[in-house]
């Protein structure tokens, strides 16, 4: 399993360095090479050739700087999703992958415009702060992913949400929704981070980038894991939040 993580010393907030962790654990108790590469800005990468892509979040300041880098790879973008390279994008990363992102001075900085999603800045510095759990659909596996969400901007026109809010605020203050999923890109505001708390969402990852050179690979494929510590952390977050 082949992985390009875009970005890794610019969009790393909130603790986005523990997907990778997870992805890279989770792949190696199972037997499965796992082959992690950074793409720097100004870095040479042909990101078709791997079985992932992530890019992770970061502040106005951060997502501007790499904006001339990103906006230059967009072709090469396009050619990995058409091969059946996965893509997770987290908070940052997700919004960027639509058609602009408004900054807190409500400059507005140009995303690859993949997706007709947008997304506007908080009004009068309003944040989407706090614990979520949303309820998802994920090719069929229902789940609850839980998280912590510490947003300003308000993505809409989202037409494929990642799943239905049952505690916090989501893509915006009255979205009810959080979140993209189309089978391509999986975008989330979700930090914490995410792939810890949640072992199914990691092993779809897993599951999805495989898929690249194994269409017929399942989820349920994989070796199961123990996940103690990780089922403790999540029934404790979901018992506080009482769902």
């Amino acid at each position: 399993m082949r992985v390009a993580w875009m970005y890794h010393d610019v969009m790393d907030l909130y603790g986005d360095t523990g997907n990778m962790m997870v992805l890279k654990k989770r792949c190696e108790d199972r037997g499965i090479r796992f082959e992690l590469e950074t793409v720097g800005i100004g870095e040479k990468a042909d990101l078709a050739a791997f079985d992932l892509i992530f890019l992770g979040g970061g502040a106005d300041k951060e997502q501007m700087s790499i904006i001339p880098d990103l906006l230059s790879r967009k072709e090469n973008i396009q050619e990995a999703m058409d091969s059946r390279t996965f893509v997770l994008l987290i908070c940052g990363g997700y919004q960027l992958f639509g058609k602009y992102y408004e900054a807190a001075d409500h400059s507005q900085i140009p995303g690859l415009g993949f997706y007709d999603y947008h997304t506007d800045t908080g009004k009068e510095g309003s944040r989407c702060i706090g614990n979520v759990v949303i309820e998802a659909d994920l090719d069929g596996l229902k789940t609850k992913i839980v998280g912590f969400e510490n947003h300003g901007g308000q993505t809409v026109h989202v037409e494929h949400p990642l799943g239905k809010v049952l505690k916090g605020y989501g893509n915006s203050f009255d979205a009810g929704y959080e979140g993209f999923y189309d089978g391509r890109i999986l975008g989330t505001y979700l930090h914490g981070p995410l792939l810890p708390k949640n072992p199914e969402v990691a092993d779809f990852v897993i599951t999805k980038a495989l898929q690249k050179n194994d269409p017929d690979f399942k989820q349920s494929d994989l070796k199961k894991l123990e996940d103690v510590w990780e089922t403790r952390a999540r029934e404790a977050i979901l018992s506080k939040l009482e769902q």
